[in-house]
């Protein structure tokens, strides 16, 4: 084989043809902007318009969300009414989509908002086969509700523009064929206009030939017209599966905008877990005083990760370096003061000597809370508690070391051993986790075992409406882990305002 030697010729692939600054303004675009006629959208088109980094970057994390919370519905086993229930205010916090009859003057920037979220994951979750795969589930679930709670008439205009390949069944047809189309279809008391049928390949259909409820004749498949929307389901995630094959194809060219990548590496991370920042509603607050002599008590609230080290502290009254400060960013996110934070770990370390433990140690404490330090530290608040989305995607935890998510570290043995020692001994409890953390869902398996542990207090929070919605949604921070348990546990006391600044009641720390 004869090698090139010429490469005059070629052009150089990261080479863009960009058109002079001077004469863009007089350019003419190549583009057509979407008029996003519809609330729906099969994302056929990528968006095309100019928008800011922020948004980029804002608009994904809040369909991520979205996505999120309707995952943790279906390995919460929710029916389908309890998650279109459940998704409502969800999608009007992070993604509302009004209709047309709604006539409100954001519609333009919402399906905006919606189709850049959608094509940005699109290329962040684009990277492997399990990321795509996910991807398609979430979004077709999504696409799904969205398509049920659209008005009758929007529904059907916007099938009728998708152009699918679908053939009426005609009136001649359809008379000769009408016992065995009521027969295969099951459609037997259909009347008026819904005894209607439409014809495809039967290959586009592959779940209702499994199902026996279509008629096949000359590899055609007919489907009853209640099957339509089923019908636009499976080819929104056909498209979306081979829209994804090719976003896999188009990733390499990315690495060229060293603007983006960071930020599609950032959402393919938030995958594990999304993001949550840390709120100092997470606190105790005015609920309780929380002194260095409470921890104990109160680590019953804990989660499965701060309970593990407050295990080893008390274990070996020693903790290394990466659990210290998670611990402590920990505390201090509870409501624990500086000065008791050092009284907690100055006792926790009796092994250690005063002046080993001043020089070695006391430094740290102060530093995490902003006592002491650099640039960090300049306002004086010092490091936040870490989220859930930051202890699972930082490296594992090594040999001797504690810190990290025992969901994600711990061998499956090894971890049921651990869940069983803080007492839960539920066996379905520990086999959906043991699923969950198979399938690396750990934050679910996390929110499995809370939910477990407060049955009792989430089902009368949610009959008696004594809290907040946002109370219910998934837990994303071990800070909001721990104040949520702690305010179900003492619920009654809350809305009495028994707890105050003495911290709680010797009633309620032994509950």
């Amino acid at each position: 084989m004869q090698a090139v030697t010429s490469t005059s010729s070629r052009i150089d692939a990261k080479r863009r043809a960009v058109l002079d600054p001077r004469k863009r303004q007089f350019a003419k675009s190549e583009w057509i902007d979407p008029d996003y006629e519809h609330r729906l959208n099969f994302y056929q088109t990528p968006p095309t318009k100019d928008i800011s980094l922020e948004d980029f970057e804002e608009w994904a994390i809040a369909r991520l969300k979205v996505l999120s919370e309707l995952e943790a519905c279906s390995f919460r086993n929710r029916t389908p009414e309890e998650t279109s229930e459940y998704m409502r205010p969800v999608l009007e916090k992070w993604l509302r989509l009004d209709s047309n009859k709604s006539r409100s003057g954001e519609l333009s920037a919402q399906r905006k908002k919606d189709h850049y979220s959608h094509w940005t994951l699109r290329l962040a979750f684009a990277g492997t086969a399990e990321l795509r795969q996910r991807f398609a589930k979430l979004e077709t679930q999504l696409f799904k509700l969205r398509l049920q709670s659209d008005y009758d008439d929007e529904k059907r205009d916007f099938i009728k523009g998708l152009k699918m390949s679908w053939e009426m069944v005609g009136p001649e047809e359809k008379a000769t064929l009408l016992k065995d189309l009521k027969a295969a279809t099951g459609f037997s008391q259909s009347r008026g206009d819904e005894e209607a049928w439409f014809k495809v390949d039967w290959e586009s259909v592959p779940d209702l030939v499994s199902q026996r409820q279509v008629l096949l004749k000359r590899g055609k498949a007919y489907v009853h017209i209640r099957e339509q929307l089923t019908m636009v389901q499976n080819a929104f995630t056909r498209s979306l599966d081979s829209g994804l094959e090719l976003a896999a194809r188009f990733l390499p060219r990315m690495d060229e905008d060293n603007r983006l990548a960071p930020i599609l590496h950032h959402l393919s991370q938030s995958f594990v877990a999304p993001e949550a920042n840390y709120s100092e509603s997470n606190s105790l607050g005015d609920l309780a005083k929380v002194s260095a002599g409470d921890i104990d008590g109160m680590s019953k609230h804990f989660p499965l990760c701060m309970q593990n080290l407050h295990r080893e502290l008390r274990k070996n009254s020693h903790l290394k370096h990466y659990g210290r400060l998670q611990y402590t960013l920990f505390l201090k996110g509870i409501g624990l003061s500086l000065q008791e934070c050092q009284m907690f770990w100055r006792k926790a370390f009796k092994l250690i000597a005063d002046d080993k433990f001043n020089s070695e140690y006391l430094y740290n404490i102060r530093h995490a809370y902003g006592d002491v330090g650099g640039d960090a530290n300049k306002r004086g608040r010092g490091y936040t508690p870490y989220s859930c989305q930051k202890l699972l995607t930082e490296a594992l935890p090594g040999p001797g070391q504690s810190h990290g998510c025992p969901y994600r570290s711990y061998t499956p043995d090894n971890l049921m051993s651990l869940l069983q020692a803080i007492g839960v001994n539920d066996r379905e409890v520990l086999r959906g986790v043991k699923e969950d953390v198979g399938r690396q869902r750990y934050h679910i398996a996390c929110n499995r075992v809370f939910e477990a542990a407060h049955k009792v207090e989430l089902k009368k929070a949610k009959d008696e409406s004594s809290l907040p919605s946002s109370n219910f949604d998934t837990i994303l921070h071990p800070n909001e882990y721990f104040k949520r348990s702690f305010v179900l546990r003492n619920l009654g006391m809350v809305k009495k305002g028994d707890i105050g600044v003495d911290g709680p009641s010797q009633e309620a720390m032994s509950q």
